[in-house]
């Protein structure tokens, strides 16, 4: 699923000032700093004039100076003119004790600093008027640049509280269409009558039916929900909206609804469009009654929204989409007919799905004509879009780093491998005894996979250390699609994972901690089966546990009390340990050809699905003796 942005802008997207408003005002405070520390004093100078020695004396005579600076060459002095004006004077100086005595019979005030008698109105000006009028037209001029960067609607203001923050897209030549989302067929199909309607409404209008108000795109994270929801918009050729749900937070009470007021309100200016929440059940979760703090805004939030659903006009061709990974979370008014009429799910792809993104995303990237895009599909199960896209670029990254100009098969299926498993961690150098221990710990999964009827066939083994920390893994691909698993599937499964801890006994009689992520997914897939699936018999077809979040990776909580709990664990053990000693078995009847393919591996450190099968058919030949394995 090809991931490009709509870059045509319908218009400008708020944008801040380049530098903070702190940098412009931290400028004002600078220039302040000079105008007291350059400019007065330099006017202050100005305002003191020139006068003779005699002067002076004969102005001390007369009782006309009140105040005196002694410097070591000059003299400031303060005189008293008519109608008690005082005027500043500066004089050279004699220095000497007859000057000084002279000073102090004329009851002088002695200053230590330079006496300034500034005119009071330049003051003024200086001190306080020009501060206030910086001050303002920095302000004024932030305001405007503000305003012109949201392109000068009403409410713009430097704060822009109660503004949707919606990115708003057009249509353009390089738009996202349905050609580029593979593998959702169905979701693409619901959401074409969408498109449909925004191109012919006349014809919907007419048989009197009217179009969903809203469509709610559910599935796991990496499916293509947004991506989906872009190539509705570009088929439509209509502005679309797109704004994520943690968005309309906000710190104060009632600006997350404001938001959302002015999205809808700019949505039925712009109509026909469409607009996308992404994440909605940030906003949109169940309301319990208990709104406390930053809650009740939320809540404030998630009523708005209700509102505004429900007065809209759907005629208008405004439809509204909507994306969550937890749909089980979101509040029953919001999932009412009328709001999201519709909900659209976005599920992981299948084998066919998988293979078309594969394909679709090869197209960015060099790649060798002889790709089997179906093998990699294979072994890709489970895989999200997302992941898919991964594996592609890694695989690209790869022959970059081997200096090809294209990517392989191999690329690919080393691609797979890192997405699974992480990248291979040279820098960790296993002992030869630890080696050993996990090359019969990996032969031990994959023996006991491959003696079982009903088990995937073994695709590759490996105990080169990856970056996961595994030290080695067996990886299983099934032929085809599967969907529902047996009981004895599922038991066979069980046995697989325990295969690897039953070889370090029947080789070794010791165990190791390498079998911790086998003995939790053992123990997960018994549990299910006891409590979740109904296959034992002392339960039948009782639910003893609950899902929640399964799109988010699940989480089970038990519904039974206290000693059918206990009981649940019991069955448990005895499941697991069962199946612990039908891998044993196994192993112990097939030992000779454990040791062959140990050594194998323990030689190459990789074994593929057709050269585990190879050796698996053949006589053995020759087995590592007890020696060996003591060395």
């Amino acid at each position: 699923m090809e991931d490009r942005e709509m870059d045509i802008e319908e218009k400008k997207k708020p944008q801040p000032p380049k530098k903070p408003v702190l940098f412009y005002y931290g400028i004002i405070l600078l220039v302040l700093v000079l105008l007291n520390f350059f400019v007065v004093p330099y006017v202050a100078e100005r305002s003191i004039k020139e006068a003779d020695y005699n002067e002076f004396l004969d102005d001390l005579e007369a009782g006309k100076i009140s105040e005196v600076t002694l410097e070591s060459d000059v003299i400031y002095y303060v005189e008293k003119g008519k109608d008690n004006k005082e005027q500043v004077y500066k004089t050279g100086r004699i220095s000497d004790l007859q000057e000084v005595d002279r000073l102090h019979k004329a009851d002088v005030v002695f200053s230590e600093e330079i006496p300034t008698k500034m005119n009071p109105l330049v003051s003024i000006l200086l001190t306080w008027v020009l501060p206030f009028v910086l001050m303002w037209f920095v302000g004024s001029w932030l305001m405007r640049k503000m305003m012109k960067n949201m392109g000068g609607g009403a409410g713009a203001g430097a704060m822009t509280f109660g503004k949707s923050n919606a990115k708003i897209y057009v249509n353009s030549s390089t738009g996202i269409k349905f050609s580029d989302v593979a593998g959702e067929d169905e979701a693409k199909e619901l959401l074409s009558e969408i498109v449909d309607y925004l191109h012919n409404p006349d014809k919907y209008k007419e048989i009197g039916a009217s179009m969903p108000k809203g469509a709610l795109l559910v599935g796991p994270p990496g499916t293509g929900k947004t991506l989906l929801a872009k190539a509705v918009a570009g088929e439509a050729s209509v502005p679309f909206f797109s704004i994520s749900g943690s968005e309309f937070v906000e710190m104060f009470v009632g600006m997350g609804a404001a938001k959302v007021r002015d999205l809808f309100k700019q949505a039925n200016e712009k109509a026909p469009c469409i607009v996308f929440i992404d994440e909605i059940d940030t906003i949109g979760k169940k309301r319990d009654g208990s709104a406390m703090g930053g809650n009740d805004e939320r809540e404030q939030t998630l009523n708005q929204l209700l509102t505004e659903m429900d007065g809209f006009d759907g005629s208008k061709g405004v439809v509204i989409l909507a994306a969550t990974n937890r749909p089980d979370s979101l509040d029953a008014a919001l999932l009412r007919p009328g709001r999201f009429d519709r909900r659209i799910p976005v599920e992981l792809p299948d084998l066919k799905g998988r293979e078309e993104i594969l394909k679709v995303h090869a197209r960015k990237i060099k790649i060798a004509d002889n790709v089997n895009f179906h093998e990699i599909a294979k072994a890709a199960s489970g895989a999200s879009g997302a992941e898919l896209a991964n594996i592609v670029n890694e695989a690209a990254l790869r022959a970059v780093r081997d200096r090809r100009k294209f990517a392989t098969q191999a690329d690919m299926e080393e691609s797979i491998e890192v997405v699974i498993a992480g990248y291979q961690k040279k820098s960790r150098v296993l002992s030869e005894k630890e080696k050993l221990i996990v090359s019969y710990h990996e032969v031990g999964h994959a023996l006991v996979a491959a003696l079982q009827t009903n088990s995937a066939p073994v695709h590759k083994i490996t105990i080169i250390p990856r970056t996961s920390g595994a030290l080695g893994y067996t990886m299983q691909v099934d032929e085809g699609e599967h969907f529902l698993m047996s009981k004895e599937e599922l038991e066979n499964k069980i046995a697989t994972f325990t295969g690897g801890r039953a070889a370090e006994e029947l080789i070794f009689h010791s165990v190791t901690t390498g079998a911790s992520n086998d003995i939790e997914q053992a123990t997960k897939i018994a549990r299910g089966m006891i409590s979740r699936f109904g296959m034992s018999e002392e339960f039948d077809m009782v639910a003893m546990e609950s899902m929640s979040n399964q799109y988010l990776g699940g989480d089970s909580s038990l519904a039974c009390s206290f000693e059918t709990q206990t009981l649940i664990d019991k069955k448990v053990v005895e499941l697991v340990k069962k199946q612990h000693d039908k891998a044993y078995k196994i192993l112990e009847d097939n030992i000779a050809k454990l040791h062959e393919l140990a050594k194998y591996l323990y030689e190459n450190e990789t074994i593929t699905g057709e050269e585990f099968m190879r050796i698996l058919n053949t006589k053995p030949r020759i087995g590592m003796n007890e020696e060996v394995i003591a060395e």
